[in-house]
């Protein structure tokens, strides 16, 4: 039985897996042990992997790890693993047994605060190690900032550098501006999810009217060469001003090409920009044209049986 720290050590590729947790460290090692042949096992007590992302983006990566034969158990606790001489047995809740090389623990990442005395400077966690700050990433205590894992979500690299970078000018009385609200999310599973702004759902729960324009790699010429005929790239605009809601990638290179779409957000851009834009051919950046001109379409077939 591994974590995702102890998962690097293990000395073979084991025939099969179970992986506890179906947050984005289970399912990105789900992902990469089924690429390699393993037959992963994925348990998860919520209902559904991956809750913040765009639900039509999830389905698809679902639908193409059960083709590489991974099995779903939503719903699903493990109660208990035994230890035997040939093999792992994962015992759940429900009464159902599943035996396996090896059992990966993915509960999520916890700050690493036990260690620092907090309480020596006057400072508190919560019960996964985090600790409260403001915007400004200052703790209750007037001199010292906390970024990254230990104030909580997003918990990225990525974001958890910028939070470094601005604590620090301020702590240096140095102006800085504000980390933006468009901050990209990348989940490295194979294929990779990346999106930048709000989700299907969360549009829908705030009544946010938004069309949706989708690109499918394999209506790209760079999508056929690379053989990803399942990638797509999926675009939420406004029908009112033509704004983009949010950009949502799945399939090669999702993590880089996501950045187009947080650029032209970021600028204030409007579908418009991506619907007159040239891009180099062949590309999967070439995607952004293509959703733009379906989410276009749509609008304008609205527009027309309004007048």
């Amino acid at each position: 039985m591994v974590d995702s720290d102890g998962v690097i050590n293990l000395q073979a590729v084991p025939r099969s897996m179970v992986v506890v947790g179906a947050g984005v460290i289970g399912m990105e090692y789900a992902s990469l042990f089924a690429a390699l042949g393993t037959k992963v096992t994925v348990v998860e007590r919520r209902p559904r992997m991956l809750d913040f992302c765009d639900e039509e983006i999830v389905e698809s990566l679902k639908y193409h790890l059960r083709d590489l034969s991974v099995t779903f158990r939503f719903g699903e606790e493990v109660a208990a693993v035994e230890k035997h001489r040939s093999a792992a047995l994962c015992v759940l809740r429900s009464g159902k047994k599943i035996a396996a090389d090896t059992v990966m623990y993915s509960a999520g990442r916890q700050g690493q605060t036990d260690d620092l005395a907090l309480e020596a400077a006057g400072l508190t966690a919560d019960h996964r190690g985090r600790i409260t700050v403001d915007a400004d990433y200052r703790t209750t205590v007037e001199n010292i900032y906390a970024v990254g894992d230990v104030i909580g979500f997003p918990a990225l690299a990525s974001t958890s550098m910028e939070q470094g970078r601005l604590a620090a000018q301020h702590a240096c009385g140095e102006p800085a501006r504000g980390m933006s609200d468009l901050q990209p999310i990348g989940i490295y599973t194979i294929p990779e999810i990346s999106f930048v702004g709000k989700t299907e759902e969360e549009l829908t729960d705030a009544s946010v009217p938004f069309e949706v324009g989708i690109a499918r790699y394999r209506e790209l010429a760079r999508g056929q060469i690379v053989g990803d005929s399942y990638g797509m790239l999926k675009l939420l605009v406004s029908p009112e001003d033509g704004r983009l809601l949010g950009v949502h990638v799945f399939g090669t290179g999702a993590t880089e090409i996501v950045h187009i779409g947080q650029a032209v957000m970021g600028c204030g851009g409007t579908v418009d920009y991506l619907l007159d834009a040239v891009f180099n051919y062949p590309t999967l950046a070439e995607a952004y044209k293509v959703a733009a001109l379906d989410a276009a379409n749509k609008i304008r077939n609205i527009t027309r049986i309004d007048t």
